[in-house]
């Protein structure tokens, strides 16, 4: 069985990738990568008090997902949202550890509604006024090719654009010790069922235990590896080449992600 859509708009935040169009030369090779710490933009869109309170998961997944959406030339208020992450806030469950670590166990409010795996996708609905269908994922390091067979499911299925947010966010020390996510990465995804004008490539996905495709920049194949929503980088660079081919992204363990690459 294969899934066909087309990607009409992407978004890319990470360590030395600011955004899309100017991450396409570094992904193609035609300018060094230089690693850098990832910096998330203030989510201007929410009103000032859940702006405060927003963490870097909701800042990451603005940033991208806005970023993809305004490339497609769409609302994001009409579009329907997969979010996937292998995670969740890892500045706010360290801050909730330590609290119940202490004397003072009186978790607030605001810690316990960020605590939840679907924070982003709640502060996406307040940002930007949609209240279309939400899917909230998480499968660890198969989180990325998780998200991409749900949107591109909800595509063919529904006969319908979908927005496909793919973020996650490091954990201080000493969670950072047994998950050792190094920095924010977010990458997003508007696929739409039929090609338009604004469609970038055709993708064509499918299961396969054929090996995962690894990137020949040093750099960048160690930050594919070390964040799960990096695991989409193959893809970007197919399409930052700017010629049609085939990827294989890691999924799960024994199954992997067969893709063709055509572009528009």
């Amino acid at each position: 069985m294969t899934l066909t859509a087309f990607i009409e708009g992407i978004g890319l935040l990470g360590p030395g990738l600011t955004d899309w169009p100017s991450s396409q030369s570094i992904l193609s090779g035609q300018q060094p990568y230089q690693p850098c710490k990832t910096i998330l933009p203030s989510p201007v869109l929410l009103p000032a008090a859940e702006r405060r309170r927003s963490g870097a998961i909701v800042k990451l997944t603005l940033a991208t997902g806005l970023e993809a959406i305004a490339a497609a030339g769409l609302d994001a208020i009409s579009l329907p949202s997969v979010f996937s992450a292998s995670g969740g806030d890892g500045e706010n469950c360290h801050a909730i550890c330590e609290m119940l670590a202490s004397d003072d166990r009186q978790i607030s409010p605001t810690r316990f509604h960020n605590s939840v795996h679907n924070t982003a996708s709640g502060y996406w609905s307040i940002a930007t006024g949609a209240m279309t269908a939400s899917s909230v994922l998480c499968a660890f390091d198969a989180s990325f090719g998780a998200g991409l067979l749900e949107a591109l499911t909800q595509v063919v299925v529904d006969n319908t654009r979908i927005v496909l947010l793919a973020c996650d966010t490091p954990y201080p020390e000493p969670l950072y010790r047994v998950r050792s996510i190094p920095d924010a990465f977010g990458i997003a995804l508007v696929l739409a069922p039929e090609r338009s004008a604004k469609a970038l490539a055709k993708i064509t996905v499918s299961l396969t235990d054929a090996s995962a495709d690894r990137l020949t920049d040093t750099a960048l194949e160690s930050l594919r590896l070390s964040i799960p929503a990096a695991r989409g980088l193959p893809l970007l660079h197919t399409i930052a080449m700017q010629q049609d081919g085939h990827v294989v992204l890691d999924y799960l363990d024994s199954t992997r992600l067969a893709m063709a690459i055509t572009l528009c």
